[in-house]
């Protein structure tokens, strides 16, 4: 018993200890430092605290017990492996206290360089490194500016400011021109700021710096951008972080040193190549922070041959072990190379889907693993537009394409401005010096990002690749004045509120608004490419997986469409059907009169003039998307307008009587029509006379569209077509109601069908929550289910979506109530609870019953895993959405196979 608790309570694990299958418990960083330590590359020592001691320290505000006393003892072993003390004033060592969630979050909590330094340990350092005074007076700012920031919240901008006051005084630009002077004075100007701001010295006790900087890693999980940017790309916010200390090694100790960020494969295209970012003289920060721009990756082979030659080495091991794109942080110490980090690195949509063909065809991974590494989110960026270029428009700069795409809007300079325009409608590209984690808010509401400096592995790029924002960076040739709100380039002046265009692929920068042309991955879709005959390695890669995904998945994919041209778009796009037909849009328009002579006629009379006039018109809108659709299920949903929708605004039309009496013009007529609105106006109308209710109460209504249906699925097939009508019933919540229906339905088509060889089935809609409880009662009179829920969501939670997800839905999200919205991804817990009752009750009562969603979930990706797993048949989504939902109805079969989620 004792040693399982000694086991459960093991907060730090040496390198050594772990590898790559930890991430839970040492997370990604952690996990892929005591992997490469494994393999044998050269890894600076270290050890990592676990993500459980995290969440116990972020339940108790305070450390857990035995977790102070596992430090000291891997740090004395620590120690004894480097022959170095931590702060020694004469030989110090110094680490790194680094952040490392099991899901890469790029910036968004915080690293600690050069812990250990202090006035006596700085001269210590200055001697280890041959005397080099500039190197540990760089070293100590470094960590004052970086501790007094992220464990002391140090205003950032006033260490920013000292710094250019150095360089004024020195008359200089780069930071390379300070000498040891220059930055002994940086650090005393360091210090006082530090002060000022916390009432006390910086500390000098190197084991209160590490302590300090493990607390500040483990809260850095809960800071604002941090959750923001676990909500945005769906991180669980119960995982907590892990924090990794690490012997510190120093890019900064002249020429022969530097810093860098590799990748095995181009995070961009996917092409295959040497791809990364070099810094010499520097520390791994500069890189990622765009401060100083980098030189490419293969400069290196110039600078150190050596280096470079073991870097590609390590690469190409590492991309086998991994059998995936690999982003690799490396320093060169003098000479020596140093691996930082490793992880399964960031790519854009279109490298996502041209990799995983690589790596097939290389016989690193199966088909089955190419389809498992992409997903519908991906898939969806690739169907964007791109820009349509002629002479009219020419770049006036052109940085590095860091995440590809094609974005046009309103220049804004700050986070703050660009949230407030967003939530005008305002497209907008946010314009940077260079990004920082604290800009994470405005980089979501931007339709592109745009900075001056920074290469494809700053801050800016690999945060837009991971959320699918088009990216340019590095375009040096802007002057970027954030105060001023503008940019100056090619002797033009742009100010804040003008309009942009970026290239996110080319790396080009337009002024003025570009034109868009359709994707070529969007084209295929259409039929308008042949896979198999042309030189694009994306349309042959998703080409290959789409077809793969389609031998793989189980459930059926149909669209929401309500006209022929939809039908027949989706039905390029690869829809097996149409699972929503709404037949209430059929009815705007020139026929809204109609249908308000219907809803307000006052005899039998009346009512039957208007359903003579409807009907020829309904039955050739069936025609023409039954000839569409020829030999593939159309599910027909019968009217189901919330009444208001078809009658005039009550307010408006008593103001507009009011005005004409007053006028003493004769208003008999509109005064008949306010009388009959008074009359039927409903408080809330989206539960009042709507769907089934309205049938039943307008005598004819659904008897129209039954034969209207009946009539043109006849025509249809008797013209060499072949139609399959479903008809289904909306909002019921008792079966008494559907079966109402379905008896004057089945006599109707028994007339019209006769010997035509058509068969048409009738089932019903779940959406109202007392459907889905009696779902077995109301199975005995459906043939098929379909779940909308769109309604099941709004009815089940008791929400207006036409309201609420203006009025709140932001502060719920904000608070972590929702992970994402209820009306975007199924509520699995609630929603999604009732949808497996009703699936289940519903085939127990009729076994074989065919189930079917056609609520907006139907295209999204989670949603869709869901709608596997409960054992539906078909989901129905958007036409843009069928690929989407095509690609995932693969996935899902993979993943309830057992393959983990990515």
């Amino acid at each position: 018993m004792a040693a399982e608790e000694t086991v459960e309570h093991k907060y730090v694990y040496d390198f050594a200890e772990g590898n790559k299958d930890l991430k839970d418990l040492l997370g990604g960083k952690g996990a892929n430092l005591a992997e490469m330590t494994n393999l044998g590359l050269p890894v600076p020592p270290g050890f990592t605290i676990t993500t459980e001691a995290c969440k116990a320290y972020l339940t108790t505000g305070r450390e857990p017990d035995g977790l102070a006393a596992q430090i000291e003892t891997h740090l004395e072993s620590l120690e004894r492996g480097m022959g170095r003390k931590l702060g020694d004033p004469q030989d110090p060592l110094l680490v790194s206290v680094r952040s490392g969630a099991k899901f890469s979050m790029p910036g968004m909590m915080e690293t600690v360089l050069n812990v250990g330094l202090n006035d006596r340990s700085v001269v210590g350092l200055s001697a280890q490194a041959g005397g080099n005074d500039r190197f540990a007076w760089d070293s100590y700012r470094r960590l004052i500016q970086m501790f007094g920031k992220t464990v002391c919240e140090v205003p950032g901008e006033e260490f920013e400011h000292a710094l250019d006051d150095a360089k004024r005084a020195k008359g200089t630009q780069n930071d390379l021109d300070l000498d040891a002077d220059d930055l002994r004075g940086l650090v005393d100007a360091y210090k006082k700021i530090f002060a000022k701001h916390t009432g006390r010295e910086f500390p000098q006790e190197p084991r209160e710096q590490l302590d300090l900087a493990i607390r500040a890693v483990f809260e850095s999980w809960n800071a604002e951008r941090a959750v923001v940017y676990r909500r945005q790309e769906r991180i669980p916010a119960d995982l907590g972080t892990a924090v990794n200390v690490v012997a510190m090694v120093f890019g900064n100790l002249g020429a022969d040193s530097g810093t860098g960020v590799a990748f095995t494969r181009d995070p961009a295209s996917g092409a295959q190549g040497i791809y990364g970012d070099y810094l010499a003289n520097a520390q791994g920060e500069d890189v990622v922070a765009g401060i100083r721009n980098t030189v490419p990756l293969q400069e290196l082979e110039r600078i150190d041959k050596k280096s470079y030659d073991e870097l590609l080495d390590y690469m190409a091991r590492l991309e086998e072990h991994y059998k995936d794109l690999c982003d690799i942080e490396f320093t060169i110490e003098r000479g020596k190379l140093w691996m930082l980090q490793t992880r399964v690195g960031k790519r854009t949509a279109a490298a996502a889907f041209v990799i995983a063909g690589q790596l097939v065809d290389e016989g690193l991974i199966d088909l089955d693993e190419a389809l498992h590494r992409v997903n519908g989110a991906q898939l969806a960026q690739l169907m964007f537009p791109r820009f349509q270029l002629d002479h009219e428009f020419q770049p006036v700069a052109k940085g590095i394409g860091a995440s590809p795409g094609a974005a046009s809007g309103k220049v804004v300079f700050t986070s703050a401005r660009a949230v407030e325009l967003a939530a005008e409608g305002e497209s907008v590209i946010l314009v940077r010096r260079e990004t920082n984690p604290d800009d994470l808010s405005g980089m979501i509401a931007a339709k592109g990002i745009l900075t001056s400096r920074g290469g494809k592995t700053s801050h800016a790029a690999v945060v837009a690749r991971g959320m699918g924002k088009t990216c340019v960076s590095g375009a040096d040739e802007l002057d970027v004045n954030v105060p001023a709100k503008r940019f100056t380039v090619a002797g033009q002046t742009v100010n804040e509120g003008d309009v942009v265009s970026i290239d996110g692929t080319t790396g080009k920068v337009y002024l003025g608004e570009v034109p868009v042309m359709p994707s070529e991955v969007v084209q295929y879709f259409e039929g308008s490419l042949d896979p198999e005959h042309i030189d694009n390695p994306l349309v042959r890669a998703v080409h290959r997986i789409m077809t793969h995904a389609d031998a793989t998945r189980r459930l059926r994919v149909r669209t929401n469409a309500d006209t022929g041209a939809d039908a027949a778009r989706a039905r390029r796009f690869g829809a097996e059907g149409i699972g929503l037909c709404r037949t209430e849009h059929m009815f705007l328009g020139d026929r809204r009169e109609l249908v308000e002579r219907l809803i307000l006629a006052s005899t039998d009379e009346e009512r039957e003039r208007a359903l003579a006039a409807l009907l020829p018109l309904q039955r050739a809108d069936f025609i023409e998307i039954f000839r569409e659709m020829d030999g593939l299920p159309v599910t027909v949903r019968l009217i189901d307008p919330p009444l208001h929708e078809f009658l005039p605004p009550l307010e408006q039309l008593a103001v507009n009587v009011a005005v004409a009496q007053e006028r003493g013009e004769d208003v008999a007529k509109e005064e008949a029509l306010l009388a009959a609105v008074r009359r039927m106006h409903e408080e809330n109308p989206m539960l009042g006379l709507r769907g089934v209710r309205l049938g039943l109460v307008i005598p004819g209504l659904f008897a129209m569209q039954v034969r209207a249906i009946a009539e043109a699925a006849v025509e249809v097939t008797r013209n060499g077509g072949y139609a399959c009508p479903e008809i289904m019933v909306p909002l019921v919540g008792a079966v008494q109601e559907l079966e109402t229906v379905r008896a004057e339905a089945e006599k109707i088509i028994a007339e019209v069908v006769g010997d035509a060889g058509v068969e048409v089935l009738i089932g019903t809609m779940i959406e109202v929550p007392r459907a889905a409880l009696t779902a077995g009662q109301i199975a005995e009179a459906a043939q098929f289910f379909s779940f909308g829920t769109n309604d099941l969501t709004q009815m089940g939670w008791g929400f207006s979506r036409d309201d609420v997800e203006g009025a709140f839905f932001w502060r719920y999200l904000e608070l972590g109530i929702f992970g994402i919205s209820p009306f975007e991804s199924i509520d699995r817990e609630g929603v999604g609870r009732l949808v497996r009752i009703a699936a289940e009750e519903g085939r127990a009562a009729r076994p074989g019953l065919k189930l079917g969603v056609c609520g907006e979930h139907g295209g999204d990706p989670d949603s869709v895993h869901f709608f596997h797993e409960v054992g539906l048949d078909y989901v129905s989504c958007s036409p843009f959405r069928v690929p989407v939902a095509r690609l995932e109805a693969g996935r899902a079969v993979l993943t309830t196979a057992g393959s983990d989620s990515r």
